[in-house]
């Protein structure tokens, strides 16, 4: 890296559209010289206002030793997959955007991102490399573990359990106290009233499993 480099301070891991909407939330919480690295460069240079310098494999390179570095991949298991082995030498950031209303009384773990108007209520857990997407709710005392997805507009009543790796669809509601298990698709507009088993796709309302899913 020679001295006319630009220097970085947030490395952003996937430039597609989930990126470039948590790059707009570094923005918005102060984040600067926030750059990504993306598997299509050099024919992909630039993503909106933030430029794409090189591939995952530059990443040891580019950044530092405990330099901010943040995955951002839609896809539930490439993303937890890659904070877990990025953790142990960099700062995994979690952007919280200034709209979102997160109770202090919640845990966030690392590597998360919180969207616009999503909202997290006092005694909800979430774990690492979680997306709560835009107007998306979480209510109090939910656990959230690794990896999960909550799409925009998906709410979840109070005591709700989500698996690893889990997505729950877009505008998606799940009763209080559901369990709904690792590696689980809710399809969009579903209403979850009874629990799901791992690795089971459910849609409808009231929600029904239809059939096993592939991994997301």
């Amino acid at each position: 890296m020679t001295s006319s480099a630009p220097k970085i301070g947030l490395f952003l891991l996937g430039a597609g559209g989930h990126g470039r909407v948590v790059a707009d939330i570094a923005e918005a919480t102060n984040w600067t010289d926030t750059a990504f690295l993306d598997d299509r460069w050099p024919a992909f240079s630039q993503n909106l206002a933030w430029p794409i310098l090189g591939t995952f494999r530059d990443l040891a390179a580019r950044a530092r030793a405990g330099g901010a570095v943040l995955v951002t991949i839609g896809g539930n298991h490439t993303r937890l997959n890659l904070h877990r082995e990025l953790r142990e030498n960099y700062f995994i950031p979690t952007l919280i955007h200034p709209s979102a209303v997160v109770s202090p009384h919640a845990t966030i773990g690392a590597g998360c991102v919180v969207m616009a108007n999503a909202v997290i209520n006092a005694g909800a857990r979430i774990g690492d490399a979680v997306i709560v997407n835009t107007a998306a709710t979480i209510d109090h005392d939910c656990r959230l573990a690794d990896g999960v997805h909550i799409s925009p507009g998906a709410h979840l009543a109070g005591g709700v359990d989500v698996g690893e790796a889990s997505w729950v669809g877009i505008g998606s509601a799940v009763r209080e106290g559901v369990v709904i298990g690792a590696d689980v698709v809710v399809g969009a507009g579903a209403a979850v009233i009874a629990d799901i088993q791992d690795g089971r796709m459910a849609a409808g309302v009231p929600a029904t499993v239809r059939k096993a899913k592939s991994s997301c």
